[in-house]
């Protein structure tokens, strides 16, 4: 296979947090074959991930996000538009996209739920990372 290329975008909103899923996403793909992009928040993932995809550089693009209840709209509006957004710009452009945007039912930001949601996200980006992975070697197998 030719040397792969990944995207990842993640959202600045509660960006510490966000950060960990790139560190986890980096424990099993060489930085090297990472490109890392920021966008404000989550909304904007889909029409950057659509970008990246028309690019043609990516075998695949993860976009990452902590989507919390803001008070003002509610965070499932949010989430279900960021995720069908990211699914409708995979399957419009043939580039995988990979969701590590979470909504959460309760968050806070103590030191415990920011501690936790951390830890999760290191988690989360190590599988969208395995993910990823699996899904350049099955495709590149059924191009073969």
């Amino acid at each position: 296979m030719t040397h792969t290329r990944f995207a990842f975008i993640k959202a600045n909103w509660h960006g510490e947090i966000v950060s960990k899923a790139l560190e986890g996403f980096l424990q099993l793909v060489p930085e090297s074959q990472v490109d890392v992009f920021d966008v404000p928040g989550a909304f904007e993932l889909p029409l950057v991930a659509r970008d990246l995809a028309k690019s043609g550089k990516y075998d695949a693009i993860v976009a990452a996000a902590l989507v919390v209840d803001g008070g003002i709209y509610r965070h499932e509006f949010v989430a279900r538009a960021v995720v069908d957004g990211l699914m409708r710009v995979g399957l419009d452009t043939d580039v995988p996209v990979l969701s590590v945007s979470l909504t959460p039912h309760h968050f806070q930001p103590t030191d415990y739920h920011v501690q936790s949601f951390s830890e999760h996200f290191v988690k989360k980006g190590r599988e969208a990372a395995e993910a990823a992975l699996m899904i350049v070697r099955t495709r590149a197998a059924l191009a073969a």
